[in-house]
């Protein structure tokens, strides 16, 4: 039977530190009950009275549990590189951004946004993948990840190349529908196959449109960027009814003014962000297996997450850290960073 791999028996290290021991985390047979408003919920310990070099490798020092039972959101892991096309390493993405993790905290003074106050969050380690075999790879997500969704809990994704999308959307359809994207990339992977293959980070998104797993007329894809083999790569997206926003585009500005719109664009029905970090400017992300020059900055990355705020955004992904082109680490480094950002985007958060 398919199970998350939880990488060990993870408690918070006790009132004290304000993290609550989980119970069930060493006992996947027992389930947990979703808590009352009112119950402690469970809280990365303050490097105030834990050293950030303590501790299991969970991402935040987050508790980690193997069933999402009682979880509003969760982080996951999807050691897969299999899909990529150009340099490997995405498989070894989940664990060196957890380790960057270390750094975050639990409040956003920026957007107000108090996500452990509002959500029980947990760690259910990595996906099973199957290194050898794309394919199954796939099923092995998508039967994950449509157990985590079943249980009420909202993913957040650590890849992994972008392959991981394709599976995971095919388990958000099973629940909402066809979704709404927000895509951030520096590619739009719509490609219909390479090398006679047609399952590789190049095309997730053609194969969800092949699918029909995309509300195509509320998908955005900014930061793309990068040579062709044609003076028109993207007619097919705007055949389908994608907006396709050029990096050249958002180059000096502000993006406050462009999440307006993809905002409306959106509107309230549910939406997933997938965020390559090959987005953003190798400058700031060296270690992706695709860079492209000119990219995005770290800050548009934030006003593009933050202006997701008060959607209905019903799962997220990081993708494509390839940590053997990422020596100082400031790619996992942001890469950790922004899914806490979008964990402070989830609907359910409390802002002040």
């Amino acid at each position: 039977m398919l199970r998350l791999l939880a990488s060990g028996c993870a408690r918070g290290p006790g009132p004290g530190v304000g993290a609550r021991p989980v119970s069930g985390l060493c006992h996947p047979g027992l389930r947990q009950s979703r808590q009352a408003s009112d119950a402690p919920r469970n809280q990365p310990p303050s490097p105030e009275l834990v050293a950030r070099s303590v501790g299991v490798c969970s991402m935040m020092r987050l508790p980690v549990q193997t069933s999402p039972e009682g979880l509003d959101a969760a982080f996951i892991g999807v050691p897969l590189d299999t899909g990529t096309s150009n340099r490997p390493g995405a498989r070894f993405g989940p664990r060196r951004i957890r380790e960057e993790s270390v750094m975050l905290r639990t409040v956003n003074p920026s957007t107000g946004a108090l996500p452990f106050q509002s959500l029980t969050v947990a760690d259910l380690g990595d996906v099973n993948v199957n290194l050898y075999n794309l394919q199954d790879s796939c099923r092995r997500i998508q039967e994950a990840y449509e157990k985590i969704v079943a249980a009420g809990c909202i993913p957040l994704t650590l890849g992994g190349d972008h392959t991981i999308t394709y599976p995971i959307l095919q388990a958000m359809a099973k629940k909402h529908g066809p979704v709404g994207l927000l895509h951030v990339d520096a590619h739009t992977d719509t490609a219909d196959q390479a090398l006679g293959e047609k399952l590789y980070h190049g095309a997730p998104f053609r194969r969800c449109v092949d699918e029909g797993l995309l509300d195509c007329k509320r998908v955005a894809q900014i930061g793309i960027r990068g040579y062709s083999t044609t003076l028109d790569p993207y007619r097919y997206n705007r055949s389908q009814g994608f907006r396709v926003v050029l990096a050249e585009d958002c180059w000096m500005k502000s993006l406050v003014p462009l999440m307006a719109e993809v905002r409306q664009q959106m509107g309230g029905k549910p939406i997933y962000i997938s965020f390559d970090i090959d987005a953003l400017d190798p400058a700031y992300a060296p270690g992706t297996g695709t860079p492209e020059i000119a990219g995005l900055t770290p800050g548009q990355a934030l006003e593009i997450i933050r202006g997701c705020q008060g959607l209905n955004v019903v799962g997220c992904d990081l993708v494509e850290v390839s940590p053997p082109y990422d020596l100082s680490g400031n790619t996992a480094l942001l890469a950790a960073n922004l899914l806490f950002e979008m964990l402070c985007a989830l609907p359910k958060v409390t802002t002040v």
